[in-house]
């Protein structure tokens, strides 16, 4: 099998291919990528929300809904008639929204899905044939730390987030021994829109959550602009860590998010370990030969 790379020719600049570019770390993305001279797929759902003249030899502009699979489809296959094919997959396109489980809106918390979940699927299922195609290539999936614990008032994003860890976790089993490599971005807060106007929240509170969901309602929207995280040190650290060649199969960004995420792991000890007699007699007893 041939030795993974995320270069189609070791002469030419890697192909960069991201969703959702009209703001937040996808803007930055599709900036130092152009920098560094990468050719690059740049998309968004509103090419109006784009700088002007992005478009040049090395850098294709393109509308995408990744909730729109005919869209999804035609995409992958101008990229790839540009390009030759694509070398490294960024799933970036996500939105938000702010309810307790019993406050969610059915149709946005469908919507959230359809754009984190499914548009992200739809993605990776469009770009696989070819990198199965050439054995290399790197997929980076956009998660949070929101995908690593669940917090009030963000319930339904955790779920789509969770699913995306999973679905990372599958994904990248299954594609390893093909030459393909998948990594997982966990960031915490930074400072980008998706606390900001990007993301909706319940039309109807309900008073018994003020001090929980309500009240982490309240501190993220105050937060935004005012996060800890620089968009522009952290979609360094993804780009420098696909350009390695052995990205992390998971990349923390943010202090709150390497703390956050080791504060998990030790409550899944504690509360595995306090179960373990439970767990091990749930099996039929061994029978001795």
């Amino acid at each position: 099998m041939n030795k993974p790379s995320t270069s189609l020719d070791s002469k030419e600049p890697p192909v960069w291919f991201i969703t959702g570019c009209s703001t937040g770390f996808g803007l930055e993305l599709s900036k130092q990528a152009i920098e560094r001279g990468y050719r690059t797929v740049v998309t968004a759902r509103d090419l109006a929300k784009l700088p002007a003249n992005m478009a040049s030899d090395h850098v294709l502009v393109l509308k995408l809904d990744v909730t729109q699979p005919e869209q999804v489809a035609a995409a992958v296959k101008a990229a790839e008639a540009r390009f030759g094919g694509i070398d490294v997959l960024v799933n970036n396109a996500g939105i938000g929204y702010f309810a307790a489980i019993e406050e969610g809106d059915a149709a946005e918390v469908r919507k959230m899905f359809d754009v984190n979940v499914f548009g992200l699927t739809s993605m990776v299922q469009a770009v696989l044939p070819g990198m199965r195609r050439r054995q290399r290539g790197c997929i980076v999936n956009l998660s949070s730390l929101a995908g690593v614990r669940g917090m009030p008032a963000l319930g339904q994003y955790n779920a789509t987030k969770f699913a995306v860890e999973g679905l990372s976790e599958a994904l990248r089993r299954e594609v390893e021994p093909l030459g393909i490599q998948v990594m997982v971005v966990e960031p915490s807060g930074f400072r980008t829109d998706w606390a900001g106007r990007s993301a909706k929240e319940s039309t109807h509170p309900i008073e018994d959550y003020s001090a929980t969901a309500g009240a982490v309602r309240l501190a993220v929207r105050a937060s935004s602009g005012k996060q800890p995280g620089d968009p522009v040190r952290g979609v360094k650290a993804i780009i420098e860590a696909v350009a390695s060649g052995k990205p992390p199969h998971h990349l923390l960004l943010g202090k709150d998010a390497f703390e956050g995420a080791m504060a998990k792991v030790d409550e899944l000890r504690r509360d595995f370990s306090a179960g373990e007699t439970v767990a091990r007699g749930a099996d039929f007893p061994m029978v001795a030969a």
